[in-house]
């Protein structure tokens, strides 16, 4: 019954969907015909994740084993809030199995991040801002994360070389993060699009994790150049 509901709802939001189509531009329409052909949108909606960006997450855990039940994260570019619900699963931050650790998951972004029990989010709020990362701190037990993710990307501009350069330097920073708040032996999960300046990052993340490796996860779109460096293993810099 509950998958003949389900059944009924998609194509009825289907129907309404391409009801408005009509009033939209080309552009906005091919968006939209896109969206509705997406598997990963579709199963977004049946498990209830706030956007298909979680499967990505899903897929690079699954793999590497990033999140762990206790596990303290930082979720850098969080709205709407998808990575944080799969962190709240995996680490097990509303203690829902009582016979696990409990972790913590911090969420932070320029944009409001709506409610998500088990997260912490910092909305309106810049990673980069030392006065965020004084808060981030705070939230954070001991101070300290297990783990970096960063799914975060500035606005479109239009101009691709323009916005990977802009890109990769928001990824630099998360260095610079990671060296305040990661512990050693810690994580970092990062976007990138591609371009001449990714071998910069990748020699950036060499100097201070032990290994750094380049990830295309399935559910990336196919005509996206967006990349994922996963860094493993945190050497905390010689003071």
């Amino acid at each position: 019954m509950w998958s003949v509901s389900l059944h009924r709802r998609l194509i009825h939001s289907s129907y309404c969907v391409m009801k408005k189509l009509k009033s939209r531009t080309p552009a906005e329409q091919r968006w939209v015909q896109r969206q509705l052909r997406d598997p990963y949108v579709k199963a977004s909606h049946v498990q209830n994740y706030r956007c298909r960006s979680a499967f990505k997450l899903l897929e690079i855990d699954d793999k590497f084993r990033l999140l762990q039940p206790g596990f303290s994260v930082v979720d850098c570019g969080a709205a709407p809030g998808a990575w944080s619900q799969v962190a709240v699963q995996r680490v097990n931050s509303t203690g829902g199995d009582p016979d696990l650790p409990r972790g913590t998951v911090v969420g932070i972004d320029l944009l409001n991040i709506p409610r998500l029990d088990g997260a912490h989010f910092l909305s309106c709020h810049d990673v980069t801002d030392p006065a965020t990362q004084a808060k981030l701190l705070e939230l954070l037990p001991d101070g300290q994360a297990h783990v970096i993710l960063s799914d975060m990307a500035p606005n479109a501009s239009g101009f691709r070389e323009m916005d990977h350069e802009r890109l990769i330097t928001l990824c630099l920073s998360l260095v610079k993060l990671a060296d305040k708040i990661l512990q050693p032996g810690g994580n970092l999960l990062c976007k990138y699009w591609d371009g001449i300046l990714a071998h910069k990052l990748q020699e950036t993340l060499s100097n201070v994790f032990d290994n750094v490796r380049i990830i295309r996860p399935n559910a990336s779109r196919k005509d996206s150049s967006e990349h994922y460096f996963l860094a493993r293993k945190h050497r905390k810099p010689i003071k």
